[in-house]
């Protein structure tokens, strides 16, 4: 059935306009980004393929341009744009939130918007978010990658890279490819280690946050900064 054939209070857009985004289901919010399917397929059955091929809306945001070329009818460059628009979009509300009051007036958004820059990431990841006296955000950089360790996080790097931004705190973060969240005594080491040489110039360490694409992870909350 074409979108045209359902009855007008049932169509996306017009269902949009009369009720409010809250009244249509995530397929129904995803068809109007897609705008048509394909042969044989409506854009509503497209919406409920991607939703089903990256397991829902969170999984589907921190979906890649590469990783939606695979889907049929997503291989053009037009859709696949539009979809990474929204979700660079959707980092950039977040991280100007950020910017805007102290991070820890909204701990769900610190948590969300790491999981949009580092949960898409198939190998592990190390940042930290730079904050200024006030615990606004800064700046975000990655600053190692590959399998972390003791040894292959520098600390002095770090050091390095939060007096470049005259940095008062910092919130470290990494991401776990496997899915789980938990901290390993790795990580446990490594954020002592990292809050000890930050200290030595006069850098807090607020948080170390775990990041996997289905949730995210405050040492802090567990007692662990």
């Amino acid at each position: 059935m074409l979108l045209k054939d359902l009855p007008p209070d049932a169509r996306p857009r017009e269902k949009l306009l009369a009720r409010g985004p809250g009244a249509l289901s995530d397929a129904e919010l995803l068809a109007l980004l897609l705008r048509t399917g394909l042969a044989g397929k409506s854009v509503l059955q497209l919406a409920q393929e991607l939703l089903d091929e990256f397991g829902g809306i969170a999984g589907l945001l921190h979906a890649g341009a590469d990783d939606l070329k695979r889907i049929k009818g997503l291989g053009g460059t037009a859709k696949r744009a539009e979809m990474v628009a929204v979700l660079e979009l959707a980092r950039r509300a977040l991280a100007q939130q950020l910017r805007d009051q102290p991070i820890f007036d909204s701990p769900a958004a610190v948590k969300d918007y790491l999981r949009l820059q580092l949960a898409p990431r198939p190998h592990e990841v190390f940042a930290a978010l730079f904050l200024d006296t006030q615990h606004r955000l800064i700046a975000l950089e990655e600053l190692f990658r590959g399998t972390l360790t003791q040894t292959s996080v520098y600390p002095r790097e770090v050091v390095l890279r939060a007096l470049h931004h005259h940095a008062a705190a910092v919130v470290l973060a990494h991401n776990h490819p496997s899915g789980s969240v938990q901290p390993s005594r790795a990580d446990e080491a490594l954020t002592q280690q990292l809050k000890a040489a930050l200290a030595l110039v006069d850098v807090r360490v607020l948080d170390h946050i775990i990041v996997a694409p289905s949730e995210a992870l405050s040492m802090a909350e567990k007692g662990l900064v």
